[in-house]
């Protein structure tokens, strides 16, 4: 009899806990279960939309090796629905440095500098440099010299042999001797003489006959 009443004054006290706090348990769970299937639901479309973004970087890839008459349309038409609609993965930002080599090699400047800029302004941190650079060498072969140095006005400390270098070519160009030799020194020093650059650069240093 002594179990008995134990028991009952268990249930008794559970029924007050749960009266009390069971709907904030239930309120709890619930908020877990909709973290759980919401992080599975966007992780199934994450992986769909690599797997779509894929497709579309593999046909500007191929369309830019094997140029054709129609390989330019071929890959206007994959990178417009790349940007719209894959443009936060990393297929889009590669596929637009293709893309872009491709249109330049057709002498399509206007569509590879389209290319550069949307790079230059999406969130691909990683390769925002490589378009900077790519696109200041574009505005350097149009005569566009101070659109080309103000690409590289702050370059990442991993990009600034590179970005001094395409400077001096900018200010050699220009006719700016005396800045293009600063600039041509500077990247010898960040580079060092035993990198594989160092004997190109020096050309383009003893090429000044300063």
């Amino acid at each position: 009899m002594a179990y008995d009443l134990e028991e009952q004054e268990q249930l008794a006290q559970m029924r007050v806990f749960w009266n009390k706090y069971g709907m904030s348990i239930m309120s709890f769970l619930g908020v877990i279960l909709v973290a759980v299937l919401a992080w599975q639901g966007w992780s199934a479309y994450q992986t769909n939309q690599a797997k779509q973004a894929r497709g579309y970087f593999d046909a500007v890839e191929l369309a830019s090796q094997q140029p054709s008459a129609d390989s330019a349309a071929r890959i206007m038409a994959a990178m417009q629905t790349l940007r719209k609609d894959f443009g936060a993965t990393d297929y889009a930002a590669r596929a637009a440095l293709f893309a872009a080599s491709a249109f330049e090699a057709q002498q399509n400047i206007p569509a590879a500098q389209d290319q550069l800029e949307w790079l230059i302004k999406s969130n691909h941190a990683a390769l925002v440099p490589v378009a900077q650079l790519r696109l200041a060498g574009l505005f350097l072969d149009q005569k566009k010299y101070d659109q080309a140095l103000a690409l590289l006005s702050n370059p990442p400390v991993p990009f600034e042999a590179l970005f001094s270098d395409r400077r001096g070519d900018i200010y050699a160009a220009q006719g700016n001797t005396e800045q293009a030799q600063q600039a041509w020194t500077k990247t010898l020093t960040l580079i060092g003489l035993d990198n594989p650059l160092s004997p190109v650069v020096q050309l383009k240093l003893d090429s000044l006959g300063r």
